[in-house]
């Protein structure tokens, strides 16, 4: 799957490169596809584009390195294309996902950054930079990125992950008004997420089990209330008894 993405994401770079304004950027996240799909879409079309030769041979170096999996020279092509043609955002972006895939965090964000210098909304380069920011344990910057990131998508998700580095960086308050947002929110009602069960196998839980303990953690945090804990870890177990952080948070209140 990572193969075609990078040839997707490359495409879209490729078909904007005899264009004078930069390319719109794509989300990191590409619908699947099959390989023929994949193959037709990526091949070179220098005649609808108007790249230079010079372009092509970096694009056809990209497109074989992809091909049989050598992601140090297609990353190398990136890098070439990128320098003859340095206004196309999607060539900038295609790298900065390079990194992500390849769980290169550092590069990862500082790619994401410039994006964002050329266009602060550019969601998927906030995305990048947030999970390249969280990983290297920068909660702070990865929060600013996930914020400007909800503001953009509204997206619930974002906001629950918001929420988990809120109460990380101890603003309880803002924790706990980003769960009840999602505790009101139908769609999060619906979600599920996963955790490890007694068994310390991955199980799915209801989303809203999850924000109802990190709730309990951000009162009992907060101010020290017990008894205001005590009752939203019971309504966490109410609706998930196997759920192992409530009851482990349950037993230190008792």
């Amino acid at each position: 799957m990572k193969k075609f993405v990078f040839l997707l994401l490359l495409t879209v770079s490729i078909n904007t490169l005899g264009q004078k304004q930069p390319a719109k950027t794509e989300q990191p996240k590409t619908q699947p596809q099959t390989q023929t799909q994949a193959q037709t879409q990526a091949q070179p079309q220098t005649q609808q584009t108007g790249m230079s030769a010079l372009t092509e041979h970096f694009y056809k170096k990209y497109v074989t390195a992809v091909k049989w999996n050598d992601f140090e020279v297609a990353k190398s092509a990136l890098y070439d294309l990128i320098i003859e043609n340095p206004q196309n955002d999607s060539l900038i972006l295609s790298l900065a996902y390079h990194y992500y895939e390849n769980q290169q965090h550092v590069p990862a964000v500082l790619v994401s950054q410039q994006l964002l210098t050329r266009n602060p909304k550019n969601a998927a380069a906030l995305e990048i930079a947030a999970i390249g920011y969280e990983a290297m344990g920068v909660n702070d910057r990865a929060l600013q990125s996930y914020e400007s990131l909800y503001l953009l998508s509204n997206n619930m998700n974002i906001l629950y992950k918001m929420a988990f580095l809120q109460y990380e960086l101890k603003r309880y308050n803002e924790a706990i008004t980003s769960i009840d947002i999602l505790l009101a929110n139908k769609e999060a009602q619906a979600a599920k997420v996963v955790y490890n069960d007694v068994e310390n196998k991955p199980k799915e839980y209801p989303m809203t089990v999850a924000l109802l303990n990190l709730k309990g953690l951000a009162v009992l945090d907060q101010l020290g209330d017990k008894a205001a804990a005590k009752k939203l870890f019971d309504q966490a177990l109410a609706a998930s008894p196997d759920f192992v952080l409530a009851k482990q948070n349950l037993n230190k209140v008792k």
